[in-house]
């Protein structure tokens, strides 16, 4: 692996296949406590994650998201105490129970899914997708939404420009006393935020004086819905209705509290869960699929 990004052929998908794909994907993330779905969600977004970061996505995952998740883990059955099975008592008198530390670590397993969905969410639903999908219907709103997802990375970059230049004027956040470093690293995150500002007020009078919302929009586009996206579209759909048809079902009904008790080995959840890895692994089979195809076809040449 390395720091240069690898091609991901998803993302060349038509821009409602991509948005519709993380929307079901975020949804059963962030709804969904069963054990294994929360395990088959993590595995899938490390995966799709590293794919298209390489190296500086594991650089993340490691540095990151790790540690909040263990965090994360440790922070519920310090503060919540609910549960049947003790295990014994804390210090301070509380009971630590086993319910209380499983539901920590599979809260801490959500909550970094959905960080890192989020995070191949703003890499393949790129401002100009978001825009295109939401730009006729929700002008005002789809220019804030774009902006917001383009605000994070380019903020970071430019601190990143600011700490390089502060380094080279000799004020480095990263040496010397920890008073002059945070004073340093103040400074230049001040300067980034002052550019930000700026930007952004003249992104906002730049559109206002094109007339941005004030009439029906119209606007070039090179994405083309072909045979492939109506695939992936029904693939999408079927896995969307078949999971929503069987958590209302109960088949992945799960509870941690008072005792834990659900649903695990019933052929419905097993099948569920397939569906569920099967979506997950979606993009990652696509890539693979396609380097498969590449080799075959440079192979025969």
């Amino acid at each position: 692996m390395n720091d240069i990004k690898s091609k991901d052929t998803f993302s060349e998908y038509h821009p409602l296949v991509n948005f519709l794909f993380f929307a079901v994907i975020f949804t059963f993330s962030m709804f969904g406590m069963h054990p294994v779905c929360l395990a088959i969600s993590f595995v899938t977004a490390v995966g799709y994650y590293i794919k298209l970061k390489g190296k500086g996505g594991v650089r993340f995952i490691l540095r990151g998201v790790i540690p909040l998740l263990v965090v994360t883990s440790i922070i519920n059955p310090a503060f919540s105490h609910a549960g049947v099975t003790l295990i014994c008592y804390l210090p301070s008198g509380n009971p630590l129970t086993l319910e209380s530390i499983l539901y920590g670590i599979a809260a801490g397993f959500m909550l970094t899914s959905v960080i890192l969905w989020f995070a191949c969410f703003s890499e393949v639903v790129t401002s100009d997708k978001f825009v295109y999908l939401f730009g006729r219907i929700i002008p005002s709103l789809s220019l804030l939404l774009s902006m917001t997802l383009r605000f994070v990375p380019r903020f970071i970059a430019e601190f990143r420009e600011a700490c390089e230049v502060q380094a080279a004027l000799g004020r480095d956040i990263k040496g010397g006393g920890f008073v002059k470093r945070m004073k340093n690293a103040v400074a230049a995150f001040s300067a980034v935020v002052t550019l930000s500002l700026e930007n952004a007020v003249e992104t906002s009078d730049s559109m206002k004086s094109r007339g941005y919302g004030t009439a029906k929009r119209t606007a070039y586009s090179t994405y083309l819905f072909t045979e492939r996206d109506k695939t992936a579209l029904v693939f999408i759909g079927f896995c969307a209705l078949f999971l929503l048809a069987g958590k209302v079902s109960g088949g992945l009904y799960w509870r941690f509290y008072p005792n834990i008790r659900g649903a695990l080995a019933d052929p419905l959840t097993l099948a569920l869960q397939a569906v569920y890895a099967a979506l997950g692994f979606m993009p990652l089979f696509i890539d693979i699929r396609e380097e498969r195809m590449w080799k075959r076809l440079k192979s025969s040449i």
